[in-house]
Order: C-alpha cells, then sequence, then structure tokens
C-alpha cells in the first residue's frame, strides 16, 4: 500500500514539474518573441515618397500621399482609370476611403518633407483622424491650421533641429526640390500668412524641402522627398538604411547615386522612393515605372556600393528589417 501510494506522489510530481517546464518555456518563448517584434524595424510604402515606419509601439508616417488622384491630362494617366481628373483650380479632396482602408493602426508623428500635394495633401485628414503630430515646414502649417489642425499638433521646423522623443529621435535636414522641367523648375513661394479653405491643388506649393534622419533604437533611416540633396547636409550622417528618391529627375544631378551613398557611408540598406506612378490607383500595373526607373537605379547601387542591400518595395507590403 505504501509503495503503491509513494508511486502516485512521484507520478504527480513528475507531471506537475514537467507541466510547470512546458509552461516556463512557454513564457520564455513568448517574452523572446515580444522582445524580438520590439527590436524589427517595420516599413510600408504608400508609393510616392509615403512610408510608414514602425518599431515597437511607435508608428511614424512619412509624407502620406494615399489618395492617389487621376491628375489632369498627364500621360502618366491610365486609359483604365475611370476616375475624374483633377487640374490645379479644382478644391482638393482627400479619398478618405481609401485612406481609412490603408491606415490600420495608431499614428504618432507624421513628418512631411515639403508642401507639394503628392507630399501633403492628405496630412489634414489623417492628422484628425489620428491626433498625430506633425513636423513640418511653416507652409506646411498653415496649410494644416487652414484645415483646422490645432497648434499643439503642429511642430514647425525649418532645418537643423534635432529633436529628442520618447522612442526615437529626429534629426531636420535642409533639402532642396528635385531639378524638374530640364532644370527649370524653381518655386521661392511661402505660405508665411494664414490661409483660408477651399484650398485648390495649386495652393499645394513647394515651401522649402526637407529630408530626415529618423533614429530608432536599433537602426538610424534617412528619408528624402525629392531627387536632390545639399552635399554638407547630408555628409557623414551614417544611416544603415537609406530611402533615396530615384524617379527621371536624379539624372539631372551630379553623380546622383554615387554621392549619395559615398556621403552617408555606404548604408547597408537601400530601399528606393519617389519612383512610382502616383497618379493611379494601388493595384495598377508598375512595371514601367520598376523597368525604367527602379531597375537602372539599382545597377548605380551595385556600381556606387556593392555591399549595400536593395529592396524594392511593393505598395502597402511590409518589409520587416531585423
Amino acid at each position: 500500500m505504501q509503495f503503491a501510494i509513494n508511486t502516485t506522489f512521484s507520478n504527480i510530481r513528475f507531471k506537475l514539474n514537467t507541466i510547470l517546464k512546458s509552461v516556463l518555456l512557454f513564457l520564455l518563448a513568448l517574452s523572446f518573441t515580444q522582445y524580438s517584434n520590439a527590436q524589427e524595424l517595420k516599413l510600408k510604402y504608400f508609393g510616392g515618397a509615403g512610408w510608414e515606419m514602425s518599431e515597437g509601439n511607435v508608428t511614424i508616417l512619412v509624407d502620406p500621399y494615399i489618395s492617389r488622384l487621376k491628375l489632369g491630362d498627364s500621360p502618366s494617366n491610365s486609359k483604365d482609370d475611370t476616375r475624374k481628373s483633377y487640374y490645379p483650380k479644382d478644391v482638393y479632396q482627400s479619398d478618405t476611403i481609401t485612406i481609412n482602408k490603408v491606415l490600420d493602426k495608431k499614428v504618432d508623428f507624421i513628418l512631411v518633407h515639403h508642401s507639394h500635394l503628392d507630399h501633403l495633401a492628405d496630412v489634414p485628414y489623417i492628422a484628425k483622424k489620428t491626433g498625430a503630430k506633425v513636423i513640418a515646414t511653416e507652409t506646411s502649417c498653415k496649410i494644416l491650421k487652414a484645415y483646422g489642425i490645432p497648434e499643439d499638433q503642429l511642430l514647425r521646423v525649418r532645418g537643423g533641429e534635432d529633436y529628442q522623443f520618447d522612442k526615437f529621435s529626429v534629426r531636420v535636414i535642409p533639402s532642396i526640390h528635385s531639378a524638374l522641367d530640364d532644370k527649370h523648375y524653381y518655386d521661392s513661394r511661402q505660405h508665411t500668412e494664414d490661409i483660408d479653405l477651399p484650398l485648390k491643388l495649386e495652393d499645394f506649393i513647394e515651401g522649402k524641402s526637407l529630408m530626415f534622419l529618423v533614429r530608432f533604437k536599433n537602426h538610424k533611416v534617412l528619408t528624402a522627398g525629392s531627387m536632390n540633396f545639399i552635399e554638407r547636409e547630408v555628409g557623414g550622417l551614417k544611416p544603415d538604411i537609406i530611402l533615396p528618391g530615384v524617379n527621371f529627375s536624379r539624372l539631372e544631378i551630379y553623380k546622383y547615386t554615387e554621392r549619395l551613398l559615398a556621403l552617408t557611408n555606404f548604408p547597408k540598406i537601400v530601399i528606393p522612393t519617389h519612383w512610382d506612378n502616383f497618379r493611379v490607383p494601388y493595384g495598377f500595373s508598375q512595371a514601367d515605372a520598376i523597368a525604367k526607373k527602379v531597375n537602372p537605379f539599382i545597377e548605380e547601387v551595385k556600381l556606387a556600393s556593392p555591399n549595400s542591400k536593395v529592396i524594392v518595395p511593393v505598395h502597402l507590403e511590409t518589409i520587416t528589417i531585423k
């Protein structure tokens, strides 16, 4: 009888120890997974120069232009796109249905490179929807104020600021716009006085250009909203991830790719931005843009920085960087 009782107790202790070990292993694995996820940087491409960047519980949007309006009579418009065309004198209207589908998480900050519509025009709606703070130029903030965004959501910058926040920091870098129209583009206009609604497409002027160096715990990301840069401002930044603009106007700049990568210490990861046809909705083919803009850029990177990895983003798909 005593032997049977001892055997029963031993079996119970063995089972309890086994269960306890299993629970501890599960908790350890869960903790490791949560820690690993907290260290991952996740990037999602909106098209244009637009991005969502998340690390841990911090989410930052950059130039979130999601409406992708059909613009005028541009040859980049698709004959299969049956939406109405918008012209410079038309009042801008965000595609709120698409924005609501695309933005499915909380947003903490929005960074805006300059005030053209393909960078800023959806920010008023997104800032109202999310309550995110916006870091942008005076011109961008005047436009946002016209849409009713309160002052406590607006952080006006001019370039040169280096701000520390709770779980990231951001250096604001003075920059210049792409050399459009065969180098004839020049726009010194700014909105310095309050403006009133409704705003037309033509009211979204450049209003000076910026770049951003966003420092997370384990990654530094250099963003760009144009195919241009100021050499003295980007030299020595050393990001491990760079999002360079690679539209055709990069070819107007002397050794654009070679110089940019050398100045930034040959980043480990290069993700091209501002290359797609943003005049068509999501789901339309971008094969032509990839063939004519992205693929030649990849060859430029291979020559200038052979150890860099180029990742070609796909609209609304997440890139995870450990």
